[in-house]
């Protein structure tokens, strides 16, 4: 009988066949930019070290201080909910793996700029590592904490949250610039936030999403 691995390996063993299998199960990469990304950067290369054999399914993989690189179909479906643009600025917000830091540095691409933290010293230096295997100039991952610090390059078109928080924060809001679009996982849904004007936010929810907590 074949090992668990030997059958992974045979049957999920590139990002083409996840590619696929994402396009004919779930609604998911329907932009040209996202599909394009998710061709470009490989999420084998941004798993731990014994999990390369599992990078291609469509689950959540541990990465370490009890966080995880999320499922494709979830990261898919938050890229088309952020819509985010060629040259766009895009702030992201708990990056850890550095996958998502990539995928949106391919989507905005050279004349974009993509910031994102981590407030997790071992998984900020993980993420360094991962997003260093691309040339993305356009890329960096910092320490710190948004919620407490703005960074000098606020306000940005483009917020991405990957942790849930149990409200919108106003320290995120105040970073997003007019006309810009924030996703953010409140409790267990997705909620995408359309700044309309300094004073009028219009949102939009989803249920059904499960993500490890905010640290605030």
């Amino acid at each position: 009988m074949a090992k668990k691995s030997d059958i992974f390996a045979e049957n999920w063993d590139s990002k083409a066949n996840l590619i696929e299998r994402l396009k004919e199960q779930t609604s998911v990469l329907k932009n040209p930019r996202i599909e394009a990304a998710f061709k470009a950067i490989d999420r084998k290369d941004f798993v731990q070290p014994g999990y390369q054999v599992e990078a291609y399914e469509d689950y959540a993989i541990p990465i370490g201080e009890e966080q995880t690189i999320s499922q494709p179909t979830t990261v898919a479906y938050m890229l088309e909910l952020l819509a985010a643009e060629e040259s766009d600025s895009v702030l992201d917000v708990g990056c850890g793996s550095g996958w998502s830091t990539a995928l949106l540095a391919e989507i905005v691409g050279p004349g974009g700029q993509v910031v994102g933290f981590e407030v997790r010293e071992d998984l900020l230096q993980f993420g360094q590592a991962n997003i260093g295997k691309y040339e993305l100039p356009q890329a960096e991952i910092r320490l710190g904490n948004p919620l407490k610090e703005v960074p000098s390059e606020a306000p940005f078109s483009r917020i991405l949250v990957s942790a849930a928080a149990g409200q919108v924060p106003d320290a995120l809001l105040g970073q997003l610039a007019v006309g810009g679009r924030m996703v953010i996982p409140i409790d267990d849904s997705l909620v995408t936030v359309m700044k309309k004007s300094e004073q009028k936010t219009e949102t939009e929810e989803v249920s059904g999403f499960r993500f490890v907590p905010l640290q605030t």
